[in-house]
């Protein structure tokens, strides 16, 4: 009799076990995986081996290096994406179009509307901090998953190479990703990570955009049958001398994690726009403020 309660309880602990095993699987969570430099490189294979530990991985990338292009999307030309097998084990697709119509690709396409857990993006092969988070497709592919009421964060690392050492970068960002998953983020709002170059990092620092910007010149150059172009360079100039800024923790060996907005209201000047005197056409037939619409190819709607 004692023997036969025994073996009952064995076998009713065995079947709890396998339960919660099928529930962990089942309630792991789906993660999709986008960047800018294009489905090749080697920010993404990173990026996408730390979400394998955490959860199911989905990675839609584009199928060329698409830096610099912010939150471009494509609506005069049709966009493709097809699977492919880079790794074995990882669903993933390549995107003919940009940063952002990657992860629009994902969600009404691939996941169909069932929104992932989390949208990660990058590694980024460059930083992305103070105002470079404007221009970046990094960045804007994250803006996008935010728009979508996704927890989002875009991360990079201060090294152009192609075959940059990610690996120190590695464990902070599965660290950050636990806690997003765990504690969510706020509506709106969406986390810009960025790393210093080198394993001696001094640990992490939450911080503001810094005021700078890049102090542009576009070089002339002459073609092979004379006639001219221009090439852009220029150099970042930091006019915040803060200590709490995101380009202050890199310069001083921090991971920056910058809180970032999509709302682009500057809502600190709108009692000073409502103290102006707006009677332009007042008693006049002039109609003053009024839109008109304008339509994209295929009705797409851009007023």
């Amino acid at each position: 009799m004692i023997l036969a309660y025994k073996a009952s309880l064995l076998c009713l602990e065995f079947i709890i076990c396998i339960f919660t095993g099928m529930t962990k699987q089942g309630t792991k969570p789906n993660i999709l995986v986008v960047n800018d430099d294009g489905i090749t490189a080697t920010g993404i294979k990173n990026l996408m081996e730390v979400m394998q530990e955490l959860g199911n991985v989905v990675v839609v990338a584009p199928d060329s290096p698409q830096s610099g292009m912010g939150h471009a999307i494509t609506i005069g030309k049709p966009i493709r994406f097809d699977k492919v097998e880079l790794y074995e084990g990882v669903e993933m697709y390549k995107c003919s179009g940009t940063p952002v119509d990657c992860v629009k690709i994902a969600v009404n396409k691939i996941f169909k509307g069932k929104k992932p857990d989390l949208c990660v993006s990058g590694i980024n092969h460059g930083l992305n901090n103070s105002v470079n988070v404007l221009y970046s497709g990094t960045m804007s592919a994250a803006v996008e998953g935010a728009i979508e009421k996704i927890p989002s964060v875009g991360f990079s690392l201060d090294d152009f190479a192609a075959d940059a050492d990610f690996s120190h970068a590695k464990p902070y960002i599965k660290n950050i990703c636990e806690q997003i998953l765990e504690n969510g983020l706020p509506e709106g709002t969406l986390l810009n990570v960025n790393f210093p170059k080198g394993d001696n990092l001094k640990g992490v620092k939450v911080c503001r955009q810094a005021n700078a910007k890049w102090m542009e010149e576009f070089e002339e150059r002459t073609d092979p049958y004379k006639r001219p172009y221009y090439w852009l360079t220029g150099v970042f100039e930091n006019f915040d001398k803060g200590e709490d800024t995101d380009v202050w923790a890199l310069e001083n060996g921090y991971v920056s994690i910058v809180p970032v907005q999509f709302d682009l209201t500057a809502h600190h000047a709108i009692q000073t726009l409502n103290s102006w005197n707006f009677t332009a056409g007042k008693g006049s037939s002039k109609q003053v403020g009024t839109a008109t619409k304008v339509s994209a190819p295929d009705g797409i709607n851009l007023g």
